[in-house]
């Protein structure tokens, strides 16, 4: 059985992409980390790293070469202070030299120093390969950009789909079927069963406190994109909307804080529209955060961040007034247990399964944990999942430009909806009638991505990336 954690699939992190951007931080960082442990660390004095497929056609509008920087710089992306990226990234270019670990400075021409391979590895889209000679002989090591900002080390044994770490959970877990079996054995829900597996590996304290400061990064990026101005960055010009949208359907309670936002947002008006502004709202806000190189969580993605927190918090201040941290740590452990199920037999990386992977896959994870909030068995919560999924089976990743920015922040916004439609329509389902299970959906998810065109997999070279001309937006 393969053992991903939660806090694998809900991850803090830098926008605008958790396998362009998030992915090759955190192989820079996994790259010092092997230099150290070979005692060779200081005697680096040159790096080159080279972008492959996926990372090297879209990498400009990803900010990847961004990434690849600060992660040599030892920056944290948990924690680097978003508004000095911009002022590193200059530091780095005007002096042509580069901090490495913070520790020691060496020379570092962005232009040459970061290659752009338009060729692809044979294990994954997402590929990347660090290179320093030392006392004349060349060091290097591959990495791959997997999805969800998970990164593995080229190895002989790699296989060309998955890479997972194997460890052991009290209830392993990697298909629908074994799931729901646990929850029929034991007689719990989905966010018990996920729970006890949790504690296995760390204190419930310790789960409490991450996954509340996961909900709390989530909340903190709806809170800023509904309260920011302006146009994106990356050259289209795109102009933010979640400040103007919440503009127009805030109330006039008063306040001063993100929790306090929350407590003002229910007591305005909620008629069907004004619901469908404010679940939008909250996800342009996440993905506009994201877009901008904002601090958001891979949910399971960094494309898809908006989908998971716009759902929950639509539980939050609509649908469930008297709704608390319970009921949060309950959602985002059902939504993390979903998301790994897809990992596990399908994909979550859009460069190998297109949008479906991303956007399919978080409105999946919504629905389910939304279903089990609104009183779901354990059954109708992974017919919802099956539902969101159904209905993202085939669609694209061909964003233009390169940027997640369009069609990715919009994409948000439908899932969102989407998870909601879906885990409606589970609570009216009795699931000994439903013809699709979960994991046939899952199975036919991963089929689709292998029979999906290259163009239509994150590398702006089809749909609408190449429909549109740049010059109008």
């Amino acid at each position: 059985m393969e053992c991903i954690s939660v806090f694998d699939m809900l991850k803090i992190g830098i926008g605008p992409s958790s396998s362009h951007t998030l992915g090759p931080w955190r192989a820079a960082e996994q790259w010092l980390a092997e230099l150290k442990k070979a005692n060779l660390f200081n005697q680096v004095e040159s790096i080159q790293v080279d972008l492959y497929g996926s990372l090297s056609l879209t990498g400009k509008g990803h900010a990847t070469d961004f990434a690849v920087m600060l992660g040599l710089t030892g920056a944290n992306p948990e924690t680097i202070p978003t508004e000095n990226i911009n002022q590193i990234i200059a530091d780095i270019k005007s002096s042509n030299t580069l901090a490495l670990n913070d520790e020691k400075t060496i020379d570092f021409n962005p232009s040459t120093a970061i290659v752009f391979n338009k060729k692809f590895l044979p294990f994954h889209a997402n590929g990347l390969t660090f290179s320093t000679v030392i006392n004349g002989k060349k060091h290097r090591s591959t990495f791959y950009s997997i999805g969800g900002g998970f990164v593995v080390k080229e190895t002989k044994n790699n296989s060309k789909k998955n890479f997972e770490i194997k460890c052991s959970f009290p209830y392993p877990v990697d298909k629908g079927t074994e799931l729901l079996e646990f929850c029929k054995t034991w007689n719990k829900s989905i966010s018990e069963i996920v729970l006890e597996n949790e504690k296995s590996i760390r204190s419930e304290d310790d789960i409490d406190f991450e996954l509340k400061r996961i909900w709390d990064t989530m909340l903190e990026s709806m809170y800023l994109g509904c309260h920011t101005q302006g146009k994106l960055p990356g050259g289209l010009n795109v102009q933010r909307r979640a400040f103007d949208m919440h503009e127009n359907i805030k109330g006039t309670t008063p306040y001063n804080t993100p929790v306090e936002w929350i407590y003002s947002i229910r007591q305005t008006e909620v008629k069907f529209r004004q619901i469908l502004k404010w679940v939008s709202c909250f996800a342009l806000a996440v993905n506009e955060v994201n877009a901008a190189l904002g601090r958001v969580v891979t949910a399971p993605t960094n494309g898809s961040a908006g989908v998971i927190p716009s759902v929950l918090m639509y539980y939050l201040v609509i649908e469930n007034h008297d709704g608390n941290f319970e009921d949060i740590k309950r959602f985002l452990l059902v939504a993390g247990e979903i998301g790994s199920i897809f990992k596990k037999g399908a994909t979550i990386s859009a460069a190998m399964g297109g949008c479906q992977a991303e956007i399919g896959v978080s409105s999946a994870m919504a629905a389910g944990a939304l279903c089990e909030l609104l009183g779901g068995t354990p059954e109708q919560v992974l017919v919802a999942s099956e539902i969101a999924m159904e209905h993202h089976l085939g669609l694209t990743c061909d964003p233009i430009g390169g940027l997640v920015q369009i069609p990715c922040i919009e994409r948000n916004a439908m899932g969102a909806i989407k998870a909601i439609n879906a885990a409606e329509l589970a609570l009216d389902t009795n699931p000994e009638n439903v013809k699709v299970p979960l994991d046939k959906v899952v199975s036919t998810m991963w089929e689709t991505a292998k029979d999906m065109s290259s163009k239509y997999k994150e590398t702006s070279e089809g749909g609408l990336a190449v429909g549109v001309n740049l010059t109008d937006c």
